[in-house]
């Protein structure tokens, strides 16, 4: 079994309630829905998510516990996210996994196994989209601040290997934003010359030229804020060192902030499925 996709995504408060997103973000509806799809069609044993919301100080942190369940309210907005309940299983035997891998490789990873720890909206907001029958594992990862853009990627390499090895079909999401230099008022869009920085490593990504997105994220992360300094970037794009194929599913702004929706499907996974098409070519 391998990772058979990977995605970038928004949690974006004003998404939390489908009935209440605004008109300027049902694209990034639309496309979170077209995901939610791929991942049903696909069926994984657990979905692995880096929250830009989970922020650590000093050590990543990977949420092993066997069972997720809680009443979220945000603390950055309680005015949009309050008392929404979830109820997700967890998966520690692949959380312990993951942890045992970044240890290994020089990295300070630590498992956590705590059921009355609260999930922020970073992860909330997305699973409601893409796993709203609650019925698939979730692994959560933070984004660590005392980790450089070269260390979290080296820890998605490590992550994305023990993904890759393991018996179980995964799914890895990143969740969070491009340019994030907020501003009063939902409906701005960022400026034009974050838009541009954005529209290029788009580009970059849908090239699958992840050796320029990588070179680029540094200045980029710096010039456009990038949400998280670009961490949940750079893990995505260890996850994805082999390469991809992308495919772009929408790009909205909240508060000055650009959000975007694609998916990946791995170089393993997508030779995969060309040669499951060539054998049904055949047949």
């Amino acid at each position: 079994m391998s990772i058979e996709m990977a995605a970038l995504v928004p949690h974006t408060p004003r998404m939390c309630f489908e009935e209440k997103t605004p008109e300027f973000q049902k694209e990034l509806v639309k496309g979170m829905k077209r995901l939610s799809g791929m991942i049903e069609k696909i069926q994984p044993d657990a979905v692995v998510m880096i929250s830009c919301h989970w922020t650590s100080s000093f050590d990543h942190l990977v949420d092993a516990a066997p069972d997720h369940r809680g009443v979220l309210t945000a603390l950055e907005c309680p005015n949009l996210i309050s008392d929404v309940p979830y109820s997700y299983p967890g998966d520690n035997e692949l959380a312990v996994q993951l942890a045992e891998a970044g240890v290994k490789g020089g990295l300070p990873v630590i498992p956590v196994n705590d059921p009355v720890y609260c999930w922020d909206y970073g992860t909330v907001v997305p699973l409601r989209y893409l796993v709203p029958k609650g019925d698939i594992p979730v692994i959560d990862l933070s984004v660590t601040l005392a980790a450089n853009l070269e260390e979290t990627f080296l820890w998605g390499q490590l992550a994305g290997r023990v993904l890759k090895e393991s018996g179980k079909k995964t799914v890895f999401i990143s969740s969070g934003a491009l340019s994030h230099h907020l501003v009063r008022g939902p409906e701005c869009m960022p400026t034009l010359a974050e838009q541009a920085l954005d529209a290029q490593f788009l580009t970059y990504l849908t090239d699958n030229d992840l050796v320029s997105a990588k070179l680029m994220l540094p200045q980029y992360a710096k010039n456009a804020g990038l949400e998280a300094g670009g961490r949940h970037i750079a893990m995505l794009l260890g996850v994805l060192e082999d390469g991809c194929k992308s495919t772009f599913y929408g790009y909205g702004q909240s508060s000055g902030s650009s959000n975007v929706v694609m998916a990946f499907e791995p170089m393993c996974s997508a030779a995969r499925s060309v040669r499951l098409t060539e054998k049904d070519t055949v047949r």
